[in-house]
């Protein structure tokens, strides 16, 4: 079943900040300041067989946090690099950052677009009152990673998603193409003595289906690890009869791209089925000793249930660690996502909430407008968390 596509429209991100770390720490970020260690609290992730530890302590790392959208679609669209260029302030990476961290998170994922990033098919793209270029778009990435390490958050940086050749949108493709090698070259040579980070290889592989509901492209274990197969050019917002296709790049050509730029970081990588499909993950996984299992949990996807989760997550997990990289439901506020946590937690298992945004009409925002407040669903992930949305 293919996910309801999201909204994607130009928003303003509130800058909930609140004051939970020192008074003259919280000024010095403000100030935009260097601090004498620039990874600040965010653990030192590597994996270590069937867990993810922080490397300066060897403690077991439980990741928790949310998904903060709109690197991977403001560029494309036209209105900015992301929604931090629609907020008031005069450090909204800093307020950002520690807003999330006060939700009680330590991990947050950032989704971001592949042309954006590379300066292909006319991304980032501009406006009458902007030039916007894809240096602009990196130094506006990396100074938003830099502010969540500072505020404690390790970041996962995942491709997501393309511009639209013809237009100014953007859409995702089943699989990574030859130029999404180009894109984690430069990716993991920008961040690989970053150690607070982790990379998403691809953010949901998926089989694709024509207008009339026919086969067009079966996604198999083999080429998504080895790649060779081929994928409709078209994204999945646009309609496809298959006929047209790109090479596909597997699991394993990415990571080695990934290891060949000098990055030694985590690799998470997606299974079929929008990711919600594991199940020959372990049998198909690329060799890499650095590797995590991606999870993406929605209660309107086939493993939605105690009993798939007992049936694959739980030996999978016995293996290597699984992070839940995106975890949401039709109705947040229905038991699903309670009921999966709590499933989760009892195997070490991390999750990550979709999505930190305030997406009109979307139940799956974490944040209402207006006014600037969480909506209940947020209210519900940060005590999740274990943190606070303020009084």
């Amino acid at each position: 079943m293919v996910r309801p596509a999201r909204r994607a429209l130009r928003w303003l991100v509130p800058a909930l900040v609140v004051l939970l770390i020192g008074a003259a720490a919280v000024a010095v970020a403000l100030r935009g300041e260097p601090s004498a260690d620039p990874v600040g609290g965010a653990a030192h992730v590597r994996v270590d067989g069937d867990r993810l530890v922080d490397a300066r302590s060897d403690r077991t790392f439980v990741p928790r946090g949310v998904n903060w959208s709109s690197f991977e679609y403001a560029c494309s669209q036209g209105w900015g690099y992301s929604a931090l260029d629609t907020m008031l302030g005069e450090d909204p990476f800093t307020a950002e950052a520690t807003a999330i961290a006060a939700w009680g998170a330590n991990t947050v994922r950032l989704p971001l677009n592949q042309d954006c990033w590379l300066g292909t098919r006319g991304a980032p793209v501009s406006d009458e009152h902007d030039e916007r270029t894809p240096q602009g778009y990196r130094a506006e990435v990396r100074r938003f990673v830099d502010a969540l390490n500072r505020a404690g958050l390790v970041v996962v940086l995942d491709l997501h998603s393309r511009k639209r050749l013809e237009t100014p949108e953007f859409g995702n493709l089943a699989m990574p193409d030859p130029e999404s090698l180009a894109f984690w070259t430069s990716v993991a040579t920008a961040y690989r003595d970053v150690p607070a980070v982790m990379f998403d290889a691809f953010n949901e592989p998926y089989s694709r289906y024509d207008g009339a509901d026919r086969l067009v492209f079966d996604l198999t274990w083999r080429c998504w690890r080895d790649g060779g197969c081929g994928a409709p050019v078209e994204d999945d917002r646009t309609a496809t009869d298959g006929r047209v296709t790109y090479p596909v790049q597997g699991m394993a050509r990415v990571v080695s791209t990934i290891r060949a730029a000098g990055a030694e970081q985590p690799v998470l990588l997606g299974g079929l089925d929008y990711a919600n499909d594991l199940e020959h993950w372990l049998e198909f996984a690329p060799d890499d000793d650095q590797l995590v299992a991606s999870f993406h949990a929605y209660d309107f996807k086939e493993c939605g249930d105690r009993a798939c989760w007992d049936a694959v997550l739980a030996p999978l997990a016995d293996s290597v660690p699984v992070l839940t990289g995106e975890l949401g439901a039709d109705d947040p506020l229905g038991g699903f996502v309670e009921d999966y946590l709590a499933w989760a937690e009892d195997h070490g298992i991390g999750s990550l909430f979709w999505v930190w945004a305030d997406h009109a009409g979307d139940p799956m925002s974490l944040l209402a407008e207006p006014p600037a407040v969480p909506t209940a669903w947020g209210r519900l992930a940060a005590r999740l968390m274990g943190g606070s949305t303020g009084p």
